[in-house]
């Protein structure tokens, strides 16, 4: 029988101090306190009043196309004057427009949103001296409009060059070199010829502005949505209402004006899009539950919205597919139809986001995909495969288009692809998001846009102090749990591998905050027993031995001097004796009740499963691939981790629920997950030791497989029971095993998964550098590159 086989590790020492022996609840407790009382309640408070309203930058790009817009009785005369007013007043000291302080590669977006200002003010016959320093900007930055290493607005090249002839129209005479000129005119026409074959009259329609009285408004106004806009941008709507003075552009501008004043944002609204990138910031960091309040207030928000079909989330494919994984995740009711039209590259490539190859919106399909449980597992396969093709190949090739500076998106993608959620540790995937965290909040669409909704610096402080604050608690936790075992003696046992370390991280690295401190010191000694238990049935004890300390694990209240056949037996059973009282205590707190009884029981499952094992290796007995699993499942030991641990994270668990047989099905899914991803892993070293193994068996059930067809079929089975696993985790209705207690189910699994990637488990050198980032090296705020 194989249990997880672990690699050695050497962490530095925890720091002093150290919890009582026992553990008690008012210890951890007092510890979570003091952790609250450091976190600093400013970062907080602001944190919370970001979901009270979303905070939106005023787009110079926007603003001058709605100052440009002619008044129906006056042609002659701004129908927005105190836009054109706010144009004046709003220049940067460099003579540019845009977002203060940008990125030194977001010279286009402020050469376009300054030439737009500039024509503004020209066609009215204002701003003279604005005027010129505007121009002088564009002199000192013409040579960016060519340079192919900044970052490229949507529809730069057709907005440049409309542009630049309306500057001509209005006798503007612009600082550009003719050549220069000339390569953008091409690209441009190169880009309309593109869309009038029809591959996107979306792109066309949304940068139609730049088209000028060539556009065919009329056609474009087929976009227009239920709110007067078109696709919510302030500039192309402005552009819309000039040419044809649409009614329904003019209320949509008059109420983009009336929120935000005399200037308008890029896009709007943006409110359903900005708060769940709020909550997934919060989540990605590991600080959402100082929130709980405000992510289901906007959850709620977001499912009522989805039910109503608003625009504001389906014509957004990026805020389509995180309102679905959000929903979804968190167990509401939500259909992943709304994705079915984007199950084929070709589909995606015919939406706007498509067209500019948007990777932030294929990324957010992606990470969708992997939801899709209880739906068409056509279309997850189909969605999840051409979404990894095109971000990896965007990563190989170095070219990836987004809303963001390509370094930026080139970090998130490539940790989505080597971890996908199966396999993402809670806990590790906090500490790695918040070394990757930039905190420049800035999206360029047509124009640069910034909100510190999609995140800040408060977001990344609470988190680094959070981290720490936790570490610090873990690092108590193990200071207890090395004495422990060696208080226990299992140090003695030479048979048994000692592997605390890697027990306890899977404990840390699933279930974080500081009050289920009694859930992870659970989670590891349990660990660690079966660790030592496996290796006395694998190769510690003789028949005689393992009979005996069945018996007295049967007989529970036994002399251990008298009953004990060996020194073994009774440094095993005493430490597991011990351990099941323990917990049973402890669980009266959280259950009202004493489950020692049903704890004895799980281990003496085990034991049980483990003794046919051994029976079958003395005996050289070949199961079958069914009699095999149908005892495989149990013997892979997560039992006695797992289920224990249930009692210990808050919910009441009756014991209808645990006899029930959805809570059976979680155990045996989340085993059989184990069991199978151990055996493929390690099935050439088990077949050297003539072990069983379910590749071997598989081959053997079937005479004519060869080792790559068994374990293709094996690797086909982990994946179906996984996602079987996670579907009965997020299923809500008929559901009577809390949510708090599946997700442990869950979150074992992704240990297995993270383990069992690509090898044996527990051996390489990444994964031992995961646990030290977590157990032991703290994050300082100057590491971070913070601009």
């Amino acid at each position: 029988m194989t249990h997880s086989h672990f690699s050695s590790l050497g962490l530095s020492a925890p720091i002093s101090g150290a919890f009582p022996l026992d553990f008690g609840l008012k210890s951890v407790k007092q510890s979570s306190s003091c952790v609250a009382v450091a976190l600093g309640e400013g970062s907080k408070e602001r944190i919370s009043d970001m979901f009270n309203k979303v905070e939106l930058s005023l787009s110079s790009y926007d603003t001058a196309w709605v100052a440009m817009v002619p008044s129906p009785c006056s042609p002659q005369s701004p129908l927005f004057p105190r836009s054109v007013s706010w144009l004046m007043n709003n220049q940067l000291c460099d003579g540019s427009w845009g977002l203060p302080d940008h990125h030194p590669l977001l010279i286009k977006d402020a050469l376009l949103s300054t030439l737009a200002c500039v024509l503004a003010l020209k066609q009215w016959g204002v701003g003279e001296r604005q005027i010129n320093k505007g121009l002088e900007y564009i002199a000192s930055n013409s040579a960016s409009v060519i340079d192919d290493r900044q970052h490229t607005p949507i529809g730069f090249n057709i907005l440049l060059s409309g542009m630049i002839e309306q500057a001509d129209c209005l006798n503007l005479n612009l600082p550009l070199r003719p050549a220069d000129v000339d390569s953008v005119s091409y690209k441009r026409n190169l880009e309309v010829k593109r869309g009038l074959s029809g591959i996107s009259g979306r792109y066309l329609s949304y940068v139609a502005e730049g088209m000028g009285s060539s556009a065919d408004w009329e056609m474009i106004m087929k976009y227009q949505r239920k709110n007067g806009s078109l696709f919510n941008s302030p500039s192309t709507t402005a552009a819309a209402l000039t040419h044809l003075q649409n009614a329904s552009c003019l209320h949509y501008l008059e109420s983009v004006l009336e929120k935000f004043g005399d200037a308008v944002p890029t896009i709007y609204p943006l409110e359903i899009y900005a708060r769940l990138c709020m909550i997934e910031n919060l989540e990605r960091l590991g600080i959402d539950r100082y929130f709980r309040k405000e992510v289901i207030h906007v959850l709620d928000d977001t499912y009522r919205c989805w039910l109503q079909g608003k625009e504001e989330i389906f014509l957004d494919i990026a805020t389509t597919a995180m309102a679905f994984r959000m929903l979804r995740s968190h167990g509401y009711d939500v259909s992943s139809d709304a994705l079915n039209q984007y199950a084929e590259e070709d589909q995606f490539c015919n939406t706007l986001e498509g067209y500019v190859k948007d990777a932030g919106s294929v990324l957010e399909l992606y990470r969708a995909s992997q939801l899709i449980i209880n739906d068409d597992k056509i279309i997850l396969d189909k969605i999840n495969s051409w979404t990894y093709d095109f971000l990896r190949k965007g990563l190989h090739t170095g070219k990836m288009h987004a809303n963001r500076l390509e370094s930026y998106i080139c970090g998130e993608v490539d940790d989505a692809l080597k971890f996908p959620l199966h396999a993402n540790l809670e806990r590790v995937a906090n500490r790695r998001n918040i070394e990757l965290y930039n905190i420049d909040s800035t999206r360029v669409l047509k124009c640069g846009l910034r909100s510190c909704n999609f995140c800040n610096k408060d977001f990344l402080n609470l988190a680094v102090n959070d981290f720490n604050n936790c570490q610090a608690i873990y690092q108590e936790e193990l200071k207890y749990l090395e004495r422990w075992v060696k208080e226990k003696r299992l140090d003695k046992l030479k048979f048994a591998r000692q592997k605390l370390a890697y027990c306890y991280f899977s404990a840390a690295a699933s279930f974080s905050p500081p009050q289920l401190s009694e859930a992870r010191i659970s989670w590891a000694k349990n660990g660690v027993l079966t660790t030592v238990v496996d290796d006395f049935f694998d190769v510690g004890g003789s028949a005689e031995e393992l009979e005996n300390f069945i018996w007295l694990v049967k007989r529970w209240n036994v002399n251990l001097s008298a009953d004990c056949c060996s020194e073994q037996v009774q440094i095993i059973f005493s430490a597991l004796h011990s351990t099941i009282s323990e917990i049973g205590d402890k669980a009266v707190t959280w259950q009202g009740r004493n489950v020692t009884g049903h704890v004895a029981q799980i281990w003496l499952e085990l034991l049980e499963s483990m003794l046919t094992e051994a029976k079958w290796t003395r005996k050289k007995a070949v199961p079958t691939m069914d009699e095999y699993m149908a005892n495989a499942y149990v013997s892979f030991a997560l039992g006695p981790i797992v289920l224990p641990a249930l009692y210990l994270v808050g919910p009441k668990l009756s014991e209808e629920q645990v006899e029930s047989l959805e809570y059976h099905k979680l155990f045996k899914l989340m085993s059989t997950c184990g069991r199978l991803l151990n055996d493929m892993q390690g099935f050439k070293r088990e077949s050297r030791e003539g072990k069983l193994n379910a590749v071997t068996l598989q081959m053997l059930d079937r005479s004519s497989t060869s080792e790559r067809e068994a374990t293709e079929r094996i690797s086909s089975i982990i994946i179906s029971k996984r996602r079987e696993l996670l579907k009965l985790v997020l299923q809500e209705r008929d559901s009577i095993v809390p949510r708090a207690c599946k997700d442990l189910f869950w979150k074992m699994s992704t240990v297995l998964h993270f383990f069992y990637m690509d090898d044996d488990g527990f051996t390489s050198d990444e994964k031992t550098s995961a646990v030290k980032a977590l157990l032991d090296q703290p994050i300082t705020l100057n590491e971070l590159e913070l601009p």
